[in-house]
């Protein structure tokens, strides 16, 4: 599950219950929590250790840095780490095709998480020592062959393995990585088994703040938000090799970027999170979250992005989705909606979202749906088309009390 951990060694007489990272995945922009995590590092042959509890959240952060209110985001500043928050992750998905029209979907995402808040923090001589992990997720959907491949990577935040900095900015998990290239223009390199990404980011509409200047908030209590941007539009072309054949690839990516020190709200037991370019390049981003009597809770929200930059912050009532289809998990047993119809009134959409393959689930340290999705329909009565990005978390078992 936990591949290629060069270096570490983990200690199963530290584990508690399971040897396993419950993440909380970006889209929506909530921040796990619930889950700590313990690190031995007394020599290079102790190693990391993760153990899940039943801390409570309060427990769980104290010292570390909230998410309590608007606070001015400045670039390129804040395209790099914020360690005094307890998580962070930076997140890109794309769509991408050949020149003869075969269609790929991708997902690499860095995640980081404080093991000390910035109180506890020593200053060490060894360069194994660690007070943050990272994990990232990469993901490939090869549309034409019905097929999804994931990947998950585990490693510490030190000795040059895993980390991330501001300027040049970097984001990185051994090979796999993100990084500044020139104004604007950013190089993604995966590699795993049969597949290679290589693709140039071109950010052709700068750093979109959603909620109120960047401050996303999750739900009532103190703290229960996030700072968020996306860079909503990167024109995107490169290299894909899979399967001894090697692709020139162009399309669209997107990338979010939160941080908080943050956690689900009491009776929300999962997410619903879209990311939508559309034809008139234009783009749209809302979540839903859901709650356990099976309603949709009043924090969620989006941001519709125009063609010239121009920004429309919707709340809960601003938009409408409805499920159109469901489709059950014949690995875990998991039943997710699978194609929908979303609104936004005011703005005159209305769009229809269908995955280009089913079965884009992520088995790996927690169980979710994460893919690419084409869309149809209308905005200011014209045609549009385009493709986006879909994250569904929750529905392989409740995330309340856990995040």
């Amino acid at each position: 599950m936990l591949s290629d951990m060069n270096n570490l060694k983990i200690n199963p007489l530290r584990v508690q219950t399971i040897l396993i990272i419950i993440i909380c995945i970006m889209g929506a922009g909530l921040i796990w929590s619930g889950c700590n995590y313990y690190l031995e590092n007394t020599n290079l042959q102790s190693g990391l250790v993760l153990a899940a509890d039943n801390n409570s959240f309060s427990e769980g952060t104290i010292g570390y840095q909230r998410a309590e209110g608007p606070i001015a985001l400045n670039f390129p500043d804040d395209y790099g780490p914020h360690p005094d928050y307890q998580t962070e992750w930076w997140y890109y998905t794309g769509n991408l095709e050949t020149p003869e029209g075969r269609h790929f979907g991708y997902q690499l995402t860095f995640f980081r998480r404080a093991l000390l808040p910035p109180e506890q923090r020593l200053t060490r001589s060894s360069n194994w020592s660690v007070e943050q992990v990272y994990m990232a997720h990469f993901a490939l959907t090869d549309t034409a062959s019905n097929q999804h491949h994931a990947y998950e990577r585990l490693a510490r935040g030190s000795a040059g393995i895993a980390g991330a900095q501001a300027e040049p900015y970097k984001v990185w998990l051994q090979d796999w990585r993100v990084e500044e290239t020139g104004p604007d223009t950013y190089k993604l390199v995966a590699s795993q088994d049969e597949i290679t990404l290589s693709l140039t980011l071109n950010d052709l509409k700068g750093p979109v703040l959603h909620g109120v200047d960047g401050y996303s908030q999750k739900g009532p209590d103190p703290g229960n938000a996030s700072y968020y941007y996306s860079q909503t539009r990167l024109d995107t072309e490169g290299i894909l090799s899979i399967n001894d054949k090697t692709y020139p690839v162009a399309g669209f990516s997107w990338k979010d970027h939160e941080y908080s020190t943050s956690a689900l709200s009491e009776g929300q037991v999962g997410w619903d999170w879209f990311s939508i370019q559309l034809s008139d390049y234009s783009e749209l981003m809302v979540f839903q979250l859901r709650r356990e009597d099976g309603s949709i809770d009043h924090f969620s929200s989006g941001t519709l992005i125009d063609a010239d930059g121009s920004l429309m912050h919707l709340g809960n009532l601003d938009f409408e989705i409805e499920v159109q289809d469901r489709w059950k998990s014949t690995q875990t047993g998991a039943t997710y909606p699978i194609r929908w119809l979303l609104r936004v009134p005011k703005a005159g959409i209305q769009l229809e979202l269908t995955p280009h393959i089913q079965d884009q689930e992520m088995k790996v340290s927690y169980t979710y749906w994460e893919g690419a999705v084409y869309v149809n329909g209308q905005k200011d009565n014209q045609p549009v088309t385009g493709n986006g990005y879909v994250e569904l978390s929750g529905y392989a078992g409740s995330l309340s009390g856990e995040f």
